[in-house]
């Protein structure tokens, strides 16, 4: 962690300073040094190299699974307990339990544990000692580091809320109003500043309502115009400048709905705090999961945004799952307006025109689905580097129109798509050659079928749903040229080939594998001395590569589909794994009573269904509690995870019956194509969503039973005797 924290490594300049491929090359080995000889404790074990009793593999994999989920969900509650860092020093101190529980074991234990206690103490020594040493250093191109730079910056406080890092920062430097009409005569009011992972800077006003002269002249403020007095649900404000904007514009109530319950406080425990406002309502929940199951109407809801300017062509937050703006997520907010009701969003603009019609494309299929003819319901207005969208499912009256006509022309905003807009009301203020966003606008709202508006835009901006909810991916393969042409010439990080950088990683990923794969076929011989059949290693191949690819195909999704379901991105990957790994634990210890053929063909079937189940499932629960959800999604996967847990004990156990000396290779074989599988996964996911990674990682399983049914038969019944024995 040390080395990898303090290494000088620049994403930005690496495609003209060649050492920072060096960089590279040590920031991904040095935190893969433990892993190694984790893998190689795991491996001995396996192979039963040192031991005179040798441990049945089922229950040497069973406890490493179980360890591995234990450690996920410790390592969530370290996170907002101890801080980054201090759950790093959990994690090693950890890790020298097991080196004491392990140097126990020998016969002359005195020795080995004395060394393991003195290295102990070494390390904790130079971590009290130097404590410089381990404080985290952030990129100095996230937001945090560049608030810091203005002078008599400070952070305030730092929280961590469930594995997420929040600083309070205190800057007379930070001015963020986007969406501020050109008109304001004022000066940006003073803010403060609030970054989760030290990114996403959101500014938090230092001034009331009552001072907010600026509030009428944000274009996010058209909203209340149009419904003064309304009841507002706010969804993820953050530093709470919508919220402000709504009370500034006449909002009876607002229901601000914030999934970081400690980004609140600490903006409360500051001094000025909008959400101390007696109309405000905080709801620390996922915004969706509230909207689902809270059953409340609204007559304004508003998206707040919280994601600062990013160009789309750099493609590094392709990624970046959002389920609060997938066409799934705006049907349930359509859901839940009153008669007359608005549904209001605000996005940056860019051009070629990518992630503000990407939110109108949202808007129309989900009103589309709902049997709304989209090109009455919608109202889009731009400014010179945002557009809000306002969607009135009710349709929009004459006397609205003209509230919209009427702002648009004070403060000299552009509107975008209207009911009844005439072409030379578009591109008066804003002035962008050709006005690519009114045609296409106009396109994406008047389609019937939309697919080819879709496909003749520059960037992809086909509406993400809940199955493939990459708001931020908006790569085509057809930039792939005018990509590699700009390398080396934009200040993006790799050079703006954020999305290429995946399939690089899958070229090294699977080249590395071959290499590793390959190499210790270079020592032929078993324990016996007898070289191992040729059939047996390529078994030995395909069997575990299949597995360490399915396993990881079918667990990225399930942690995906978690996210919505829990709310909560970290959440939902400790959550899953727990559940996967503990289950695969407890699977793998019972392996020897489970059948091979029969419970691989059982799993095929059931990582098959998952993807309508998990459909239905997260219909079913979401409204519901979160202890519900969790209870009820940690039951529908905990028998997909007990049966994952049974195929690698069964493998090992056929090779250990035949040629021992493969075991340890086999183990390694695991562990490679997992790295392979995790790439794989997720470009899968970008290309055609959650169900079909789940679908090929069921079908991984379905080779693995054909691999498991190939194998000899009396091998078999020797492996289940040893395995009983």
């Amino acid at each position: 962690y040390a080395i990898a924290n303090h290494l000088p490594f620049d994403s930005f300049v690496i495609a003209w300073d060649r050492t920072q491929l060096l960089y590279l090359a040590v920031y991904y080995l040095a935190p893969a040094v433990p892993f190694f000889f984790g893998g190689l404790i795991v491996g001995i074990l396996l192979a039963g190299v040192d031991r005179p009793e040798p441990v049945t593999p089922s229950l040497v994999y069973g406890a490493t699974l179980i360890g591995s989920g234990i450690g996920c969900a410790a390592a969530v509650a370290g996170l907002d307990a101890f801080g980054g860092v201090g759950t790093i020093v959990l994690a090693a101190i950890v890790a020298f339990a097991a080196a004491v529980a392990f140097a126990a074991l020998v016969e002359d234990r005195r020795r080995p544990v004395v060394a393991v206690l003195i290295t102990f103490a070494a390390t904790i020594g130079v971590v009290a000692a130097a404590p410089g040493l381990f404080e985290m250093n952030l990129s100095p191109y996230k937001n945090l580091s560049g608030a810091l730079r203005f002078p008599g910056s400070t952070v305030v406080e730092t929280r961590w809320d469930r594995g997420t890092r929040i600083d309070l920062v205190r800057s007379d430097g930070i001015r963020s109003l986007p969406g501020l009409s050109l008109t304001y005569p004022g000066a940006p009011p003073p803010q403060d500043g609030v970054t989760f992972d030290g990114d996403d800077l959101s500014p938090v006003p230092r001034t009331g309502p009552g001072d907010a002269d600026f509030a009428p002249h944000m274009l996010s403020s058209l909203p209340w115009r149009l419904r003064p007095g309304a009841d507002t649900l706010v969804l993820e404000p953050r530093g709470g400048l919508d919220v402000l904007i709504a009370l500034a514009g006449g909002a009876d109530t607002v229901t601000a709905v914030e999934s970081h319950g400690a980004a609140v406080d600490a903006i409360a425990a500051s001094g000025t705090s909008v959400y101390a406002d007696p109309r405000v309502t905080v709801v620390i929940d996922d915004p969706r999961a509230y909207v689902e199951r809270s059953g409340e109407r609204f007559d304004v809801i508003d998206l707040a945004l919280t994601a600062p300017y990013r160009p789309v062509a750099s493609g590094a937050y392709s990624l970046a799952e959002d389920y609060s703006i997938t066409a799934d997520a705006f049907s349930a907010y359509l859901g839940s307006l009153e008669p007359g009701g608005i549904v209001t969003a605000m996005r940056w603009t860019q051009t070629p025109p990518s992630e503000a019609m990407r939110l109108l494309a949202v808007a129309a299929r989900a009103l589309r689905d709902d049997g709304i003819e989209p090109a009455t319901a919608v109202v889009m207005l731009r400014s010179y580097a945002n557009a809000v969208l306002l969607v009135a499912p009710g349709g929009w009256s004459p006397a609205d129109r003209v509230i919209v006509r009427a702002f648009a022309a004070e403060e000299r905003f552009d509107v975008v798509a209207m009911p009844g807009l005439d072409p030379a009301e578009t591109n008066r203020y804003n002035v962008i050659p050709g006005d690519p966003y009114t045609a296409l606008a106009a396109a994406l709202l008047s389609s019937g079928d939309p697919t080819a508006v879709y496909a003749a835009s520059v960037f992809d901006i086909t509406p993400p749903t809940d199955d493939h909810p990459f708001f931020g991916h908006y790569f085509r393969w057809n930039q792939t040229g005018q990509i590699l042409d700009t390398f080396g010439h934009t200040w993006q990080p790799f050079g703006g080939a954020g999305y290429l950088v995946l399939v690089a990683f899958l070229v090294l990923a699977v080249a590395a594998s071959i290499v590793l794969i390959a190499a210790p076929l270079v020592v032929r011989r078993s324990r016996t001395g007898e070289p191992a059949p040729a059939r047996l290693r390529w078994w030995a191949v395909a069997y575990f590569g299949v597995l360490g690819m399915a396993f990881l195909l079918v667990e990225i999704p399930l942690i995906q589909a978690f996210i919505l379901i829990v709310g909560s991105p970290t959440t939902a990957f400790a959550l899953v794994l727990f559940i996967i790994l503990v289950a695969s634990g407890f699977g793998s210890v019972a392996s020897p009573r489970i059948p091979w053929i029969a419970g691989a063909m059982v799993l095929a079937t059931l990582a098959a269904v998952s993807p309508p189940l998990i459909h239905a499932l997260k219909s079913a629960v979401l409204p519901g509690p979160f202890a519900v959800r969790v209870a009820v999604g940690s039951a529908a996967i905990a028998p997909l995870g007990f049966l994952m847990g049974t195929m690698f004990p069964h493998g090992v156990a056929h090779l250990r019956s035949r040629s021992p000396g493969l075991v340890p290779w086999a183990w390694g074989i695991n562990g490679t194509v997992s790295v392979v599988a995790a790439i794989v996964a997720a470009l899968l996911a970008l290309a055609f969503g959650f169900a079909t990674v789940l679908w090929v990682g069921a079908a991984g399983y379905a080779v693995a039973a054909l691999l498991a049914a190939g194998a000899d038969r009396s091998a078999v019944g020797a492996d289940e005797r040893y395995e009983h024995h």
